[in-house]
């Protein structure tokens, strides 16, 4: 069989796992908090048929080899974590992170994740949580008949009474991590540690390389959509000429049968 078909065979695969991760990211352009995928490519290994440098006479080496690669894999999908546009709202529970760090959340499993979406709500006993209820941690509840809610750049929130007086009720914290990239995504707008993230160190809004919340503020989808749709039409281009190398290699097969 002619190598050629099996070469863009490869070439058509890897096309088609980057159309899947532009989807994704487009589908995702308006998530709080989402954060993009990028396809990561590598090619495959190389027949050697002459080594570079190997003696082509008793006393001259060949200059360059004859290597012939065998097409290319998707090796891998790399989260970009750069921060999205800042959206402000009307509401006290939104929060948003400006720059690095993850709110904590506890999972129903006892495990902890990580999330960059800060629209928080209160369940039925004041304690914040996700949209999906999960809460965060620590944990902050909000007493009954709080008239308002003040979250600080430093995670401190204070909220005021009918009377007019303040108090403080929590601190949130934020996680950082020294390989944003290697966290495990789990949808839900969560992500896991994992070995290649390395543990999470938790600490103080705005401190020691964390970010600084801001309330009454969303943090949008870090989706470009331009540029995803010029990245679908060059995916676009690159699987129709490798679905031109299989037509053109049937074609070269099919002369060849024809002349036998």
């Amino acid at each position: 069989m002619h190598p050629a078909l099996w070469i863009s065979k490869t070439g058509l695969a890897a096309q088609d796992a980057r159309l899947a991760t532009i989807a994704n990211n487009l589908a995702n352009a308006s998530t709080v908090g989402f954060k993009k995928d990028r396809a990561v490519f590598e090619d495959l290994m190389y027949q050697i048929k002459r080594e570079p440098g190997g003696q082509s006479s008793q006393d001259t080496q060949l200059p360059s080899g004859l290597q012939i690669g065998t097409g290319v894999r998707t090796v891998s999908t790399q989260k970009v974590f750069d921060t999205g546009n800042m959206e402000v709202t009307d509401r006290g529970l939104d929060v948003a992170i400006n720059g690095r760090g993850f709110f904590q959340v506890q999972m129903p499993d006892g495990n902890t994740g990580y999330t960059r979406n800060g629209q928080f709500h209160m369940d039925n006993s004041g304690q914040l949580v996700t949209a999906s209820g999960s809460p965060i941690i620590p944990s902050v509840t909000i007493p009954e008949g709080a008239l308002g809610v003040t979250i600080g750049e430093d995670g401190t929130v204070v909220v005021r009474d009918s009377n007019g007086q303040q108090s403080q009720v929590g601190n949130i914290e934020l996680a950082d991590f020294v390989n944003p990239s290697g966290l495990l995504a789990k949808g839900g707008n969560l992500f896991m540690e994992s070995i290649a993230s390395g543990s999470p160190q938790a600490g103080t809004p705005g401190l020691n390389g964390a970010g600084s919340l801001l309330q009454n503020t969303l943090e949008g989808s870090n989706v470009n959509v331009v540029e995803e749709l010029v990245n679908m039409i060059a995916t676009q281009r690159t699987y129709e000429m490798n679905s031109k190398v299989v037509s053109t290699a049937d074609q070269m097969l099919q002369q060849a049968t024809q002349m036998l």
